[in-house]
């Protein structure tokens, strides 16, 4: 009965699914999951569609905030340049909020195709990794439209105005596809580079990254982090760039302390292996 057990514990700290896969497999399974995350993707679209012109709506109010504050007396316009503009720029308008819709799906989807070279202990983690991710990518969306937004428009805007004295005047009037396309790489972006702790977790439980590691690193980090915020929010307001920065330097504080709980879990799951 002893030998039994053992047998079971052994087999419990292995890859529950350790069998050779053929390329062509290994293929067939992320064609699986591709698929699956584009379903759910195109359902968001749908919904995301029929509400378009809300989102739209939303997504301009905080240039249009900025736009009221520098010029009250002007109506804010965004023109498109052909007749089919309006409906393409809807339609990748739809498909970007279906993306942020069906986030959690496409982490499933994601921990699906990694899961069989995982340990058994290790797949528990399924929905704790899903609420993360999913929770990560909302907070880099949501960062990038409260507080990224306000800071880069009040910008941009502050350039607008009279050239010089021959009465010249720089203004904008920004296209729907333009606009559309800077904004939501800004969210998709954010939402991204938020997923470090996830990514630096699945570093440390492969074995590529150690805490030590990314001790050693910190520095680097912290100066790479206000480079990034520097550019992310152009401009002499020292208060955007800190705010940006301060988050990704949170981000790869929380992503030391994933990996320091993650390494020694790993490392007694090799030991298991090994013996």
């Amino acid at each position: 009965m002893a030998t039994k057990v053992s047998t079971e514990d052994d087999a419990s700290s292995e890859p529950e699914d350790d069998v050779k896969m053929t390329i062509w497999e290994h293929l067939g399974e992320l064609r699986k999951r591709i698929i699956r995350a584009s379903i759910g993707t195109l359902l968001g679209a749908i919904v995301c569609w029929v509400y378009r012109e809300q989102l739209l709506a939303w997504l301009v109010l905080p240039y249009e905030k900025q736009w009221k504050e520098r010029f009250p007396n002007t109506p804010l316009e965004i023109q498109i340049l052909s007749p089919a503009d309006a409906f393409v720029n809807y339609m990748q308008l739809a498909v970007v909020g279906g993306v942020v819709v069906s986030a959690p799906i496409i982490f499933y989807q994601l921990w699906a195709f990694i899961s069989p070279g995982l340990y058994a202990k290790e797949k528990r983690y399924i929905i704790p990794f899903v609420l993360s991710s999913s929770t990560l990518f909302g907070a880099g969306v949501a960062f990038a439209y409260y507080v990224a937004f306000p800071f880069t428009f009040s910008y941009f805007l502050s350039l607008l105005g009279g050239v010089g004295e021959g009465g010249t005047v720089l203004t904008s009037k920004p296209t729907m596809e333009f606009y559309i396309d800077f904004t939501t790489r800004m969210l998709l972006a954010f939402g991204g580079v938020f997923e470090l702790p996830i990514l630096i977790g699945f570093l440390s439980m492969a074995g590529i990254v150690t805490p030590g590691q990314l001790v050693r690193f910190t520095r680097w980090a912290i100066l790479l982090s206000f480079a990034l915020g520097a550019i992310i929010t152009p401009g002499p307001e020292i208060s955007s760039q800190i705010a940006v920065s301060g988050a990704l330097v949170v981000l790869y504080l929380l992503s030391m302390g994933l990996a320091v709980l993650v390494a020694p879990r790993r490392k007694a799951e090799d030991a298991k292996e090994k013996a």
